[in-house]
């Protein structure tokens, strides 16, 4: 029971109290003469009194007035110190064969708090020992080492043993708040608060020792300084001690080991054992210093009984012998998985995210001192497997371009990443070293990334969910035998794009009459230019952003001027990834995400932000673009040597830039979707000219995929895609009427009216009809086409009546093969038959339209046209 404190005048006791105030904040700094010598010992005296006075129990205490004020002033301070959690060293993990492997950690400090089982025995007898031999029979103040600690100051001298180790842990504990925060003001004072040689700041450390011992036990305390103190540099904790120094547990430290930490507590800046070059207590001296304290430490074991003489002997005759084992911090030991640039990622996804913190300061703390398990989405396995690839044709860097290469898959439905690969070695320090860079190319620059690539003719994408959504099918004819385009035949309701025509060539495929599917496979630039004459480009856009389309970076925002059909917008990989994802997932569409789930240091679960998904575009039109996609990975599409052929479903988009500047290739089942990227990251190096490892740099994309894809349908497989409706692959079905013998404008009108496109050619051609008057139509009369498809009127320039004998065009041609149609009017006479479209080669293409059409009467010798594609 307290014994209450002997009773004065109030007023009595006030003026003492005020008396006394000054002392409360006393800087005690040694004297420089021997007046001020005995000047301090004499305040130092009254200090010690006033000390003992305010911790001793009661019954011992004093009667004096000083005393007395002490007491009631000790008591009036704050007893319970809040012990937030200590800095821990975050890491983060990915998956490799099923099993979650630590891939890189983050530290302010490296520390890993560890219970008392852990440590070995030897550890704890050599900090009390050392550190306070009373611990375990005093209270939570040693008397007699805080007088002898003042006394010791005052005098010039060093501290030895000032404080028990409950004031120590008091004072640790208000260091690591202090480390905490972020203002450097702030910290300033706190450490001059936590730290600072003043009478009130030890007052209020051994009221904070006296709480403290009446919550925990003398163990707990001892384990918890063993877990905050510091050991040099940013080590902290016995636990990361013992591994950063010894490079083993703090369960399997010797006697010596053990011996060599706790001496390094007596001055950690100066004790360390990791600077072999230090001439003070380096290598070439055996760690002089540290030895020293460390045999000071030793014979303390043996006084007190922990260790017996033979004991001590032994381990002073040890030398010094460190074996440090650093704890990297950051995302460099990533690099023996290939995930570096992942994990660098993952590390701005939690200092953007305010799931893990309001500020980004505070974000930058629950990272680096918050002792978090951050469990990704990443799969070893598969970023193994996408790294060779890669890295077996495109190099780190090449001569005379700066060249750059990605690889980058997500799933479907989920939005995690799977993988993350590029050319380059992860390096973010400030040396530059050929072929490394800290510039991750498959994201935003917010997350680490450049400032995007042109996309080429993977935005097809979405000018084919535009064209479906403005009623158009996929197997209307086009008219891709156009390459100028005024600025006045396209529509725009987002923007105004009035400028020069805009000049447009085929990289890749023939111009021509074709389907929108053949222009899709092929990738036909003039076919999808006239059709977006034909819709609204903000549509197009606006599909795009509907899949989570956005710019790279706010230096490049996004445009809507006609080139944009063709993916002249800068985008990263992984939102083309994304983008396709939502495709393949029916139009919904699932923003990426890194980490599955992460784990605090108390064990407990983090709530994180999850990936957020939305119906991008209409589960009808997402299959009509899936469909026409497949056709780009089959037979005759730009994409097919890069198609596994394993019987996974899968579709996708080549692209190429102008003068192959980037190339691109995005696919997608429908499990997973896949983005590569092969290009310059800077200047303009035309990649055709290049070879790599054999292959041209043109097709190398494909190379790169494959592999991967294989991989990845390996496992995770996936189904089919959802077939479109026949509106979508057909439209509105309309019958091509005769209009042969009909002027031009008067067969140009009916066409029309029929929701047909019409063009009259300006090139008539041989005919018996009358100069002047409509010939024939491409496609023929009689044949089926969706509203909306162009058909061309020819006209006769009137060279004469046919001399041939008469014939009828047989009938059943149209879904024939080339060869079985030339067979069939090769034996109804007709003798002048010509093949035009995609197929014009290809004996076995099929026929989609005749002209004059089937069962039309005609001379043998009028020319026949057979259009395929």
């Amino acid at each position: 029971m307290d014994i209450p404190p002997l009773s004065f005048p109030r007023d009595r006791m006030a003026d003492l109290r005020r008396r006394l105030e000054p002392l409360r904040h006393y800087e005690i700094t040694p004297a420089k003469t021997r007046l001020g010598v005995f000047a301090q010992i004499g305040v130092a005296c009254l200090m010690a009194a006033v000390l003992v006075a305010a911790v001793m129990l009661p019954g011992l205490l004093g009667v004096g007035a000083a005393a007395s004020a002490g007491i009631n002033g000790f008591n009036e301070l704050p007893s319970s110190l809040k012990i937030a959690p200590f800095a821990q060293n975050s890491a983060i993990y990915a998956k490799k064969g099923g099993v979650e492997v630590p891939i890189a950690s983050f530290y302010a400090q490296d520390r890993v708090n560890v219970t008392w089982n852990a440590v070995a025995q030897t550890v704890k007898d050599a900090t009390i020992a050392a550190e306070d031999p009373r611990f375990y029979a005093e209270g939570a103040v040693d008397i007699l080492g805080t007088v002898r600690g003042a006394l010791s100051t005052v005098a010039g001298g060093s501290v030895q043993g000032g404080s028990s180790i409950t004031q120590q842990y008091v004072k640790n504990v208000e260091v690591q708040q202090c480390d905490a925060l972020t203002d450097a003001k702030a910290v300033q004072a706190c450490y001059q608060s936590a730290a600072g040689v003043t009478l009130q700041r030890k007052v209020q450390e051994m009221r904070y020792a006296v709480g403290l011992e009446k919550v925990y036990s003398k163990n707990q305390i001892l384990m918890g300084y063993l877990n905050v103190v510091g050991f040099g540099g940013q080590i902290y904790g016995i636990e990361s001690a013992a591994h950063y120094y010894f490079g083993i547990s703090a369960s399997q430290l010797s006697l010596v080991q053990a011996a060599t930490l706790v001496a390094i507590l007596n001055n950690p800046s100066n004790l360390r054992i990791d600077q072999p070059k230090n001439a003070a207590n380096g290598a070439a001296n055996g760690y002089k210093l540290t030895k020293e304290r460390r045999d000071y430490v030793l014979d303390r074991m043996y006084v007190n009984h922990k260790i017996t003489a033979a004991e001590r002997t032994a381990a002073k005759a040890t030398p010094v012998k460190p074996t440090i084992t650093p704890t990297t911090s950051g995302c460099a030991t990533a690099a023996q998985y290939n995930a570096a640039f992942f994990c660098d990622y993952v590390r701005d996804v939690v200092l953007n995210d305010p799931a893990f913190g309001a500020t980004s300061a505070d974000r930058w703390g629950t990272l680096n001192r918050g002792g978090l398990k951050i469990y990704t989405t990443l799969n070893l396995d598969l970023q193994a497997v996408a790294q060779k690839s890669l890295s077996s044709y495109i190099p780190a860097s090449a001569q005379g371009i700066d060249l750059g290469a990605s690889n980058v898959s997500t799933e479907t439905g989920t939005g995690r990443i799977l993988t993350m690969v590029e050319n380059r070695s992860f390096n973010n320090t400030d040396q530059a070293v050929p072929g490394t860079t800290a510039v991750n190319y498959n994201t935003d620059e917010a997350y680490g990334g450049s400032q995007g690539f042109q996309t080429g003719s993977t935005f097809k994408a979405f000018d084919l969910a535009a064209w479906l959504q403005a009623g158009h099918s996929l197997y209307e004819s086009i008219d891709a035998t156009h390459y100028d385009f005024p600025t006045s035949d396209f529509t725009n309701t987002c923007a105004n794009i009035a400028g020069p025509d805009w000049q447009v060539s085929n990289d890749e495929g023939s111009a021509g009459y074709l389907s929108v599917m053949s222009a899709t496979a092929q990738s036909v630039n003039t076919a999808f230019a006239m059709m977006a004459t034909k819709i609204d480009l903000c549509s197009i856009l606006n599909a795009a952003k509907g899949l989570d389309v956005h710019p790279a970076s706010p230096n490049n925002p996004l445009n809507s001027f006609p080139s944009m059909v063709l993916g002249t917008n800068y985008l990263s990989p992984l939102t083309m990834a994304t983008a396709y994802a939502g495709i393949a997932n029916g139009g919904v569409v699932c923003t990426p995400v890194a980490i599955d789930r992460v784990i605090n240091a108390d064990g407990s679960a983090r709530a994180v932000t999850p990936s957020k998904c939305t119906q991008g575009i209409a589960p009808n039109i997402a299959a009509g673009v899936s469909y026409a996609l497949e056709g780009v990975l089959r037979g005759g599409g730009t994409a097919a040597s890069a198609n596994p052929g394993d019987g996974v479903p899968i579709m996708g988009k080549t692209g190429t830039t102008d003068n192959s500047l980037q190339n691109w290739l995005v696919t997608s089942t429908s499990k997973v979707s896949t983005a590569t990227w092969v290009g310059n990251v800077s200047g303009s190096t035309p990649l055709r000219s290049l070879n790599f490892n054999g292959v041209g740099g043109g097709n190398v994309k494909f190379e790169i995929a494959r592999p991967i894809l294989q991989a990845i349908n390996a496992a995770y497989g996936g189904a089919p895609f959802t077939q479109p409706s026949d509106a979508q692959l057909y439209g509105t079905q309309v019958t091509v009427p005769d209009v042969s013998g009909q002027t031009p404008q008067a067969a140009q009108s009916e066409l029309q009216n029929l929701g047909l496109t019409v063009t009259i050619d300006p090139n008539q051609v041989d005919s018996s009809q009358p100069a002047g008057q409509v010939d024939s139509t491409n496609p023929s009369a009689g044949s089926r086409v969706s509203s909306g498809d162009s058909i061309t009127i020819e006209v006769s320039n009137g060279s004469g009546a046919q001399t041939a004998t008469p014939g009828t065009i047989p009938t059943g041609l149209v879904g024939q093969s080339v060869a079985n149609a030339q067979s069939a009017l090769a034996a109804a006479g007709f003798t002048n038959v010509t093949v035009k479209g995609a197929g014009r080669n290809d004996p076995n293409a099929i026929v989609t339209s005749v002209n004059p059409g089937e069962g039309s009467q005609a001379p043998t010798d009028t020319p026949v046209k057979l259009s395929t594609g």
